[in-house]
């Protein structure tokens, strides 16, 4: 019975051992070179949006935003004799406030009422922005709170700057290859960082429909998009 039980113990450890056999030692490290590297590239926006609010005062609310809706009305529709779609203007404020007087000793006052709505517009056509501030301006809107600037389709960009960063990474790497007497081998890994579209780039404004109004000049100006590139080079070490 023992001899019975050993022969199936002898068949399980024959391939095991061969297994073992057939491990193959650690890998070999490679001499590496690592080096980062940082692609720059301008681009010119080609869309803005701006913050155009109408404000209102009256002695009731009500008188309030009954006069600002007029206005804003007016507001609109000049916007959109230039083409400027619904789904370009969007309110993305509305507020009514009262105005109070304060007396020492004395309860607050309301003396009026105070109303602001803002509508945010999407510009894509960088020659209509100031055509689209002065017509909001002599329509009803008496404040401009905020302009920006944003390039919305920037991949081609993209991509030229990665191979800059990827060009630049190359160069260093050989820099440093030839400084340790030895040469630069194959490129063995490239990791592209995380990229984000350069933010809009604000031009901040309050403008009242009292200043005096000529034809508002606009200057988008350039952005800078980055992006940055990991790599590993072989190095081949110097007999």
């Amino acid at each position: 019975m023992k001899f019975k039980i050993l022969i199936p113990i002898v068949g399980l450890l024959t391939p095991l051992m061969a297994h073992a056999q057939d491990i193959k030692a650690p890998f070999e490290l490679v001499p590496q070179i690592a080096v980062t590297g940082r692609g720059e590239i301008k681009v010119s926006p080609d869309r803005a949006t701006i913050q155009i609010s109408v404000q209102t005062r009256g002695s009731t609310a009500a008188a309030a935003a009954a006069e600002n809706a007029n206005k804003q009305q007016a507001v609109l529709a000049a916007l959109r004799a230039l083409g400027l779609g619904n789904d370009q203007l969007s309110t993305i404020n509305y507020n009514v406030y009262p105005e109070q007087r304060y007396e020492q000793g004395k309860e607050p006052v309301i003396v009026a009422y105070n109303v602001t709505n803002t509508i945010l517009a999407e510009v894509r056509k960088l020659n209509q922005v100031g055509s689209a501030i002065d017509a909001a301006l002599s329509h009803g809107a008496n404040m401009i709170t905020s302009l920006q600037f944003y390039a919305s389709n920037t991949e081609a960009a993209r991509r030229t700057a990665i191979g800059t960063a990827i060009e630049k990474a190359r160069l260093d790497a050989d820099a440093a290859a030839r400084a340790a007497r030895g040469t630069l081998g194959t490129l063995l890994e490239i990791n592209i960082g995380a990229y984000s579209p350069p933010p809009p780039r604000p031009m901040m404004m309050a403008v009242r429909k009292d200043m005096a109004q000529a034809d508002t000049p606009i200057n988008a100006g350039e952005e800078t998009l980055i992006v940055e590139v990991s790599t590993r080079w072989r190095f081949i070490p110097g007999q």
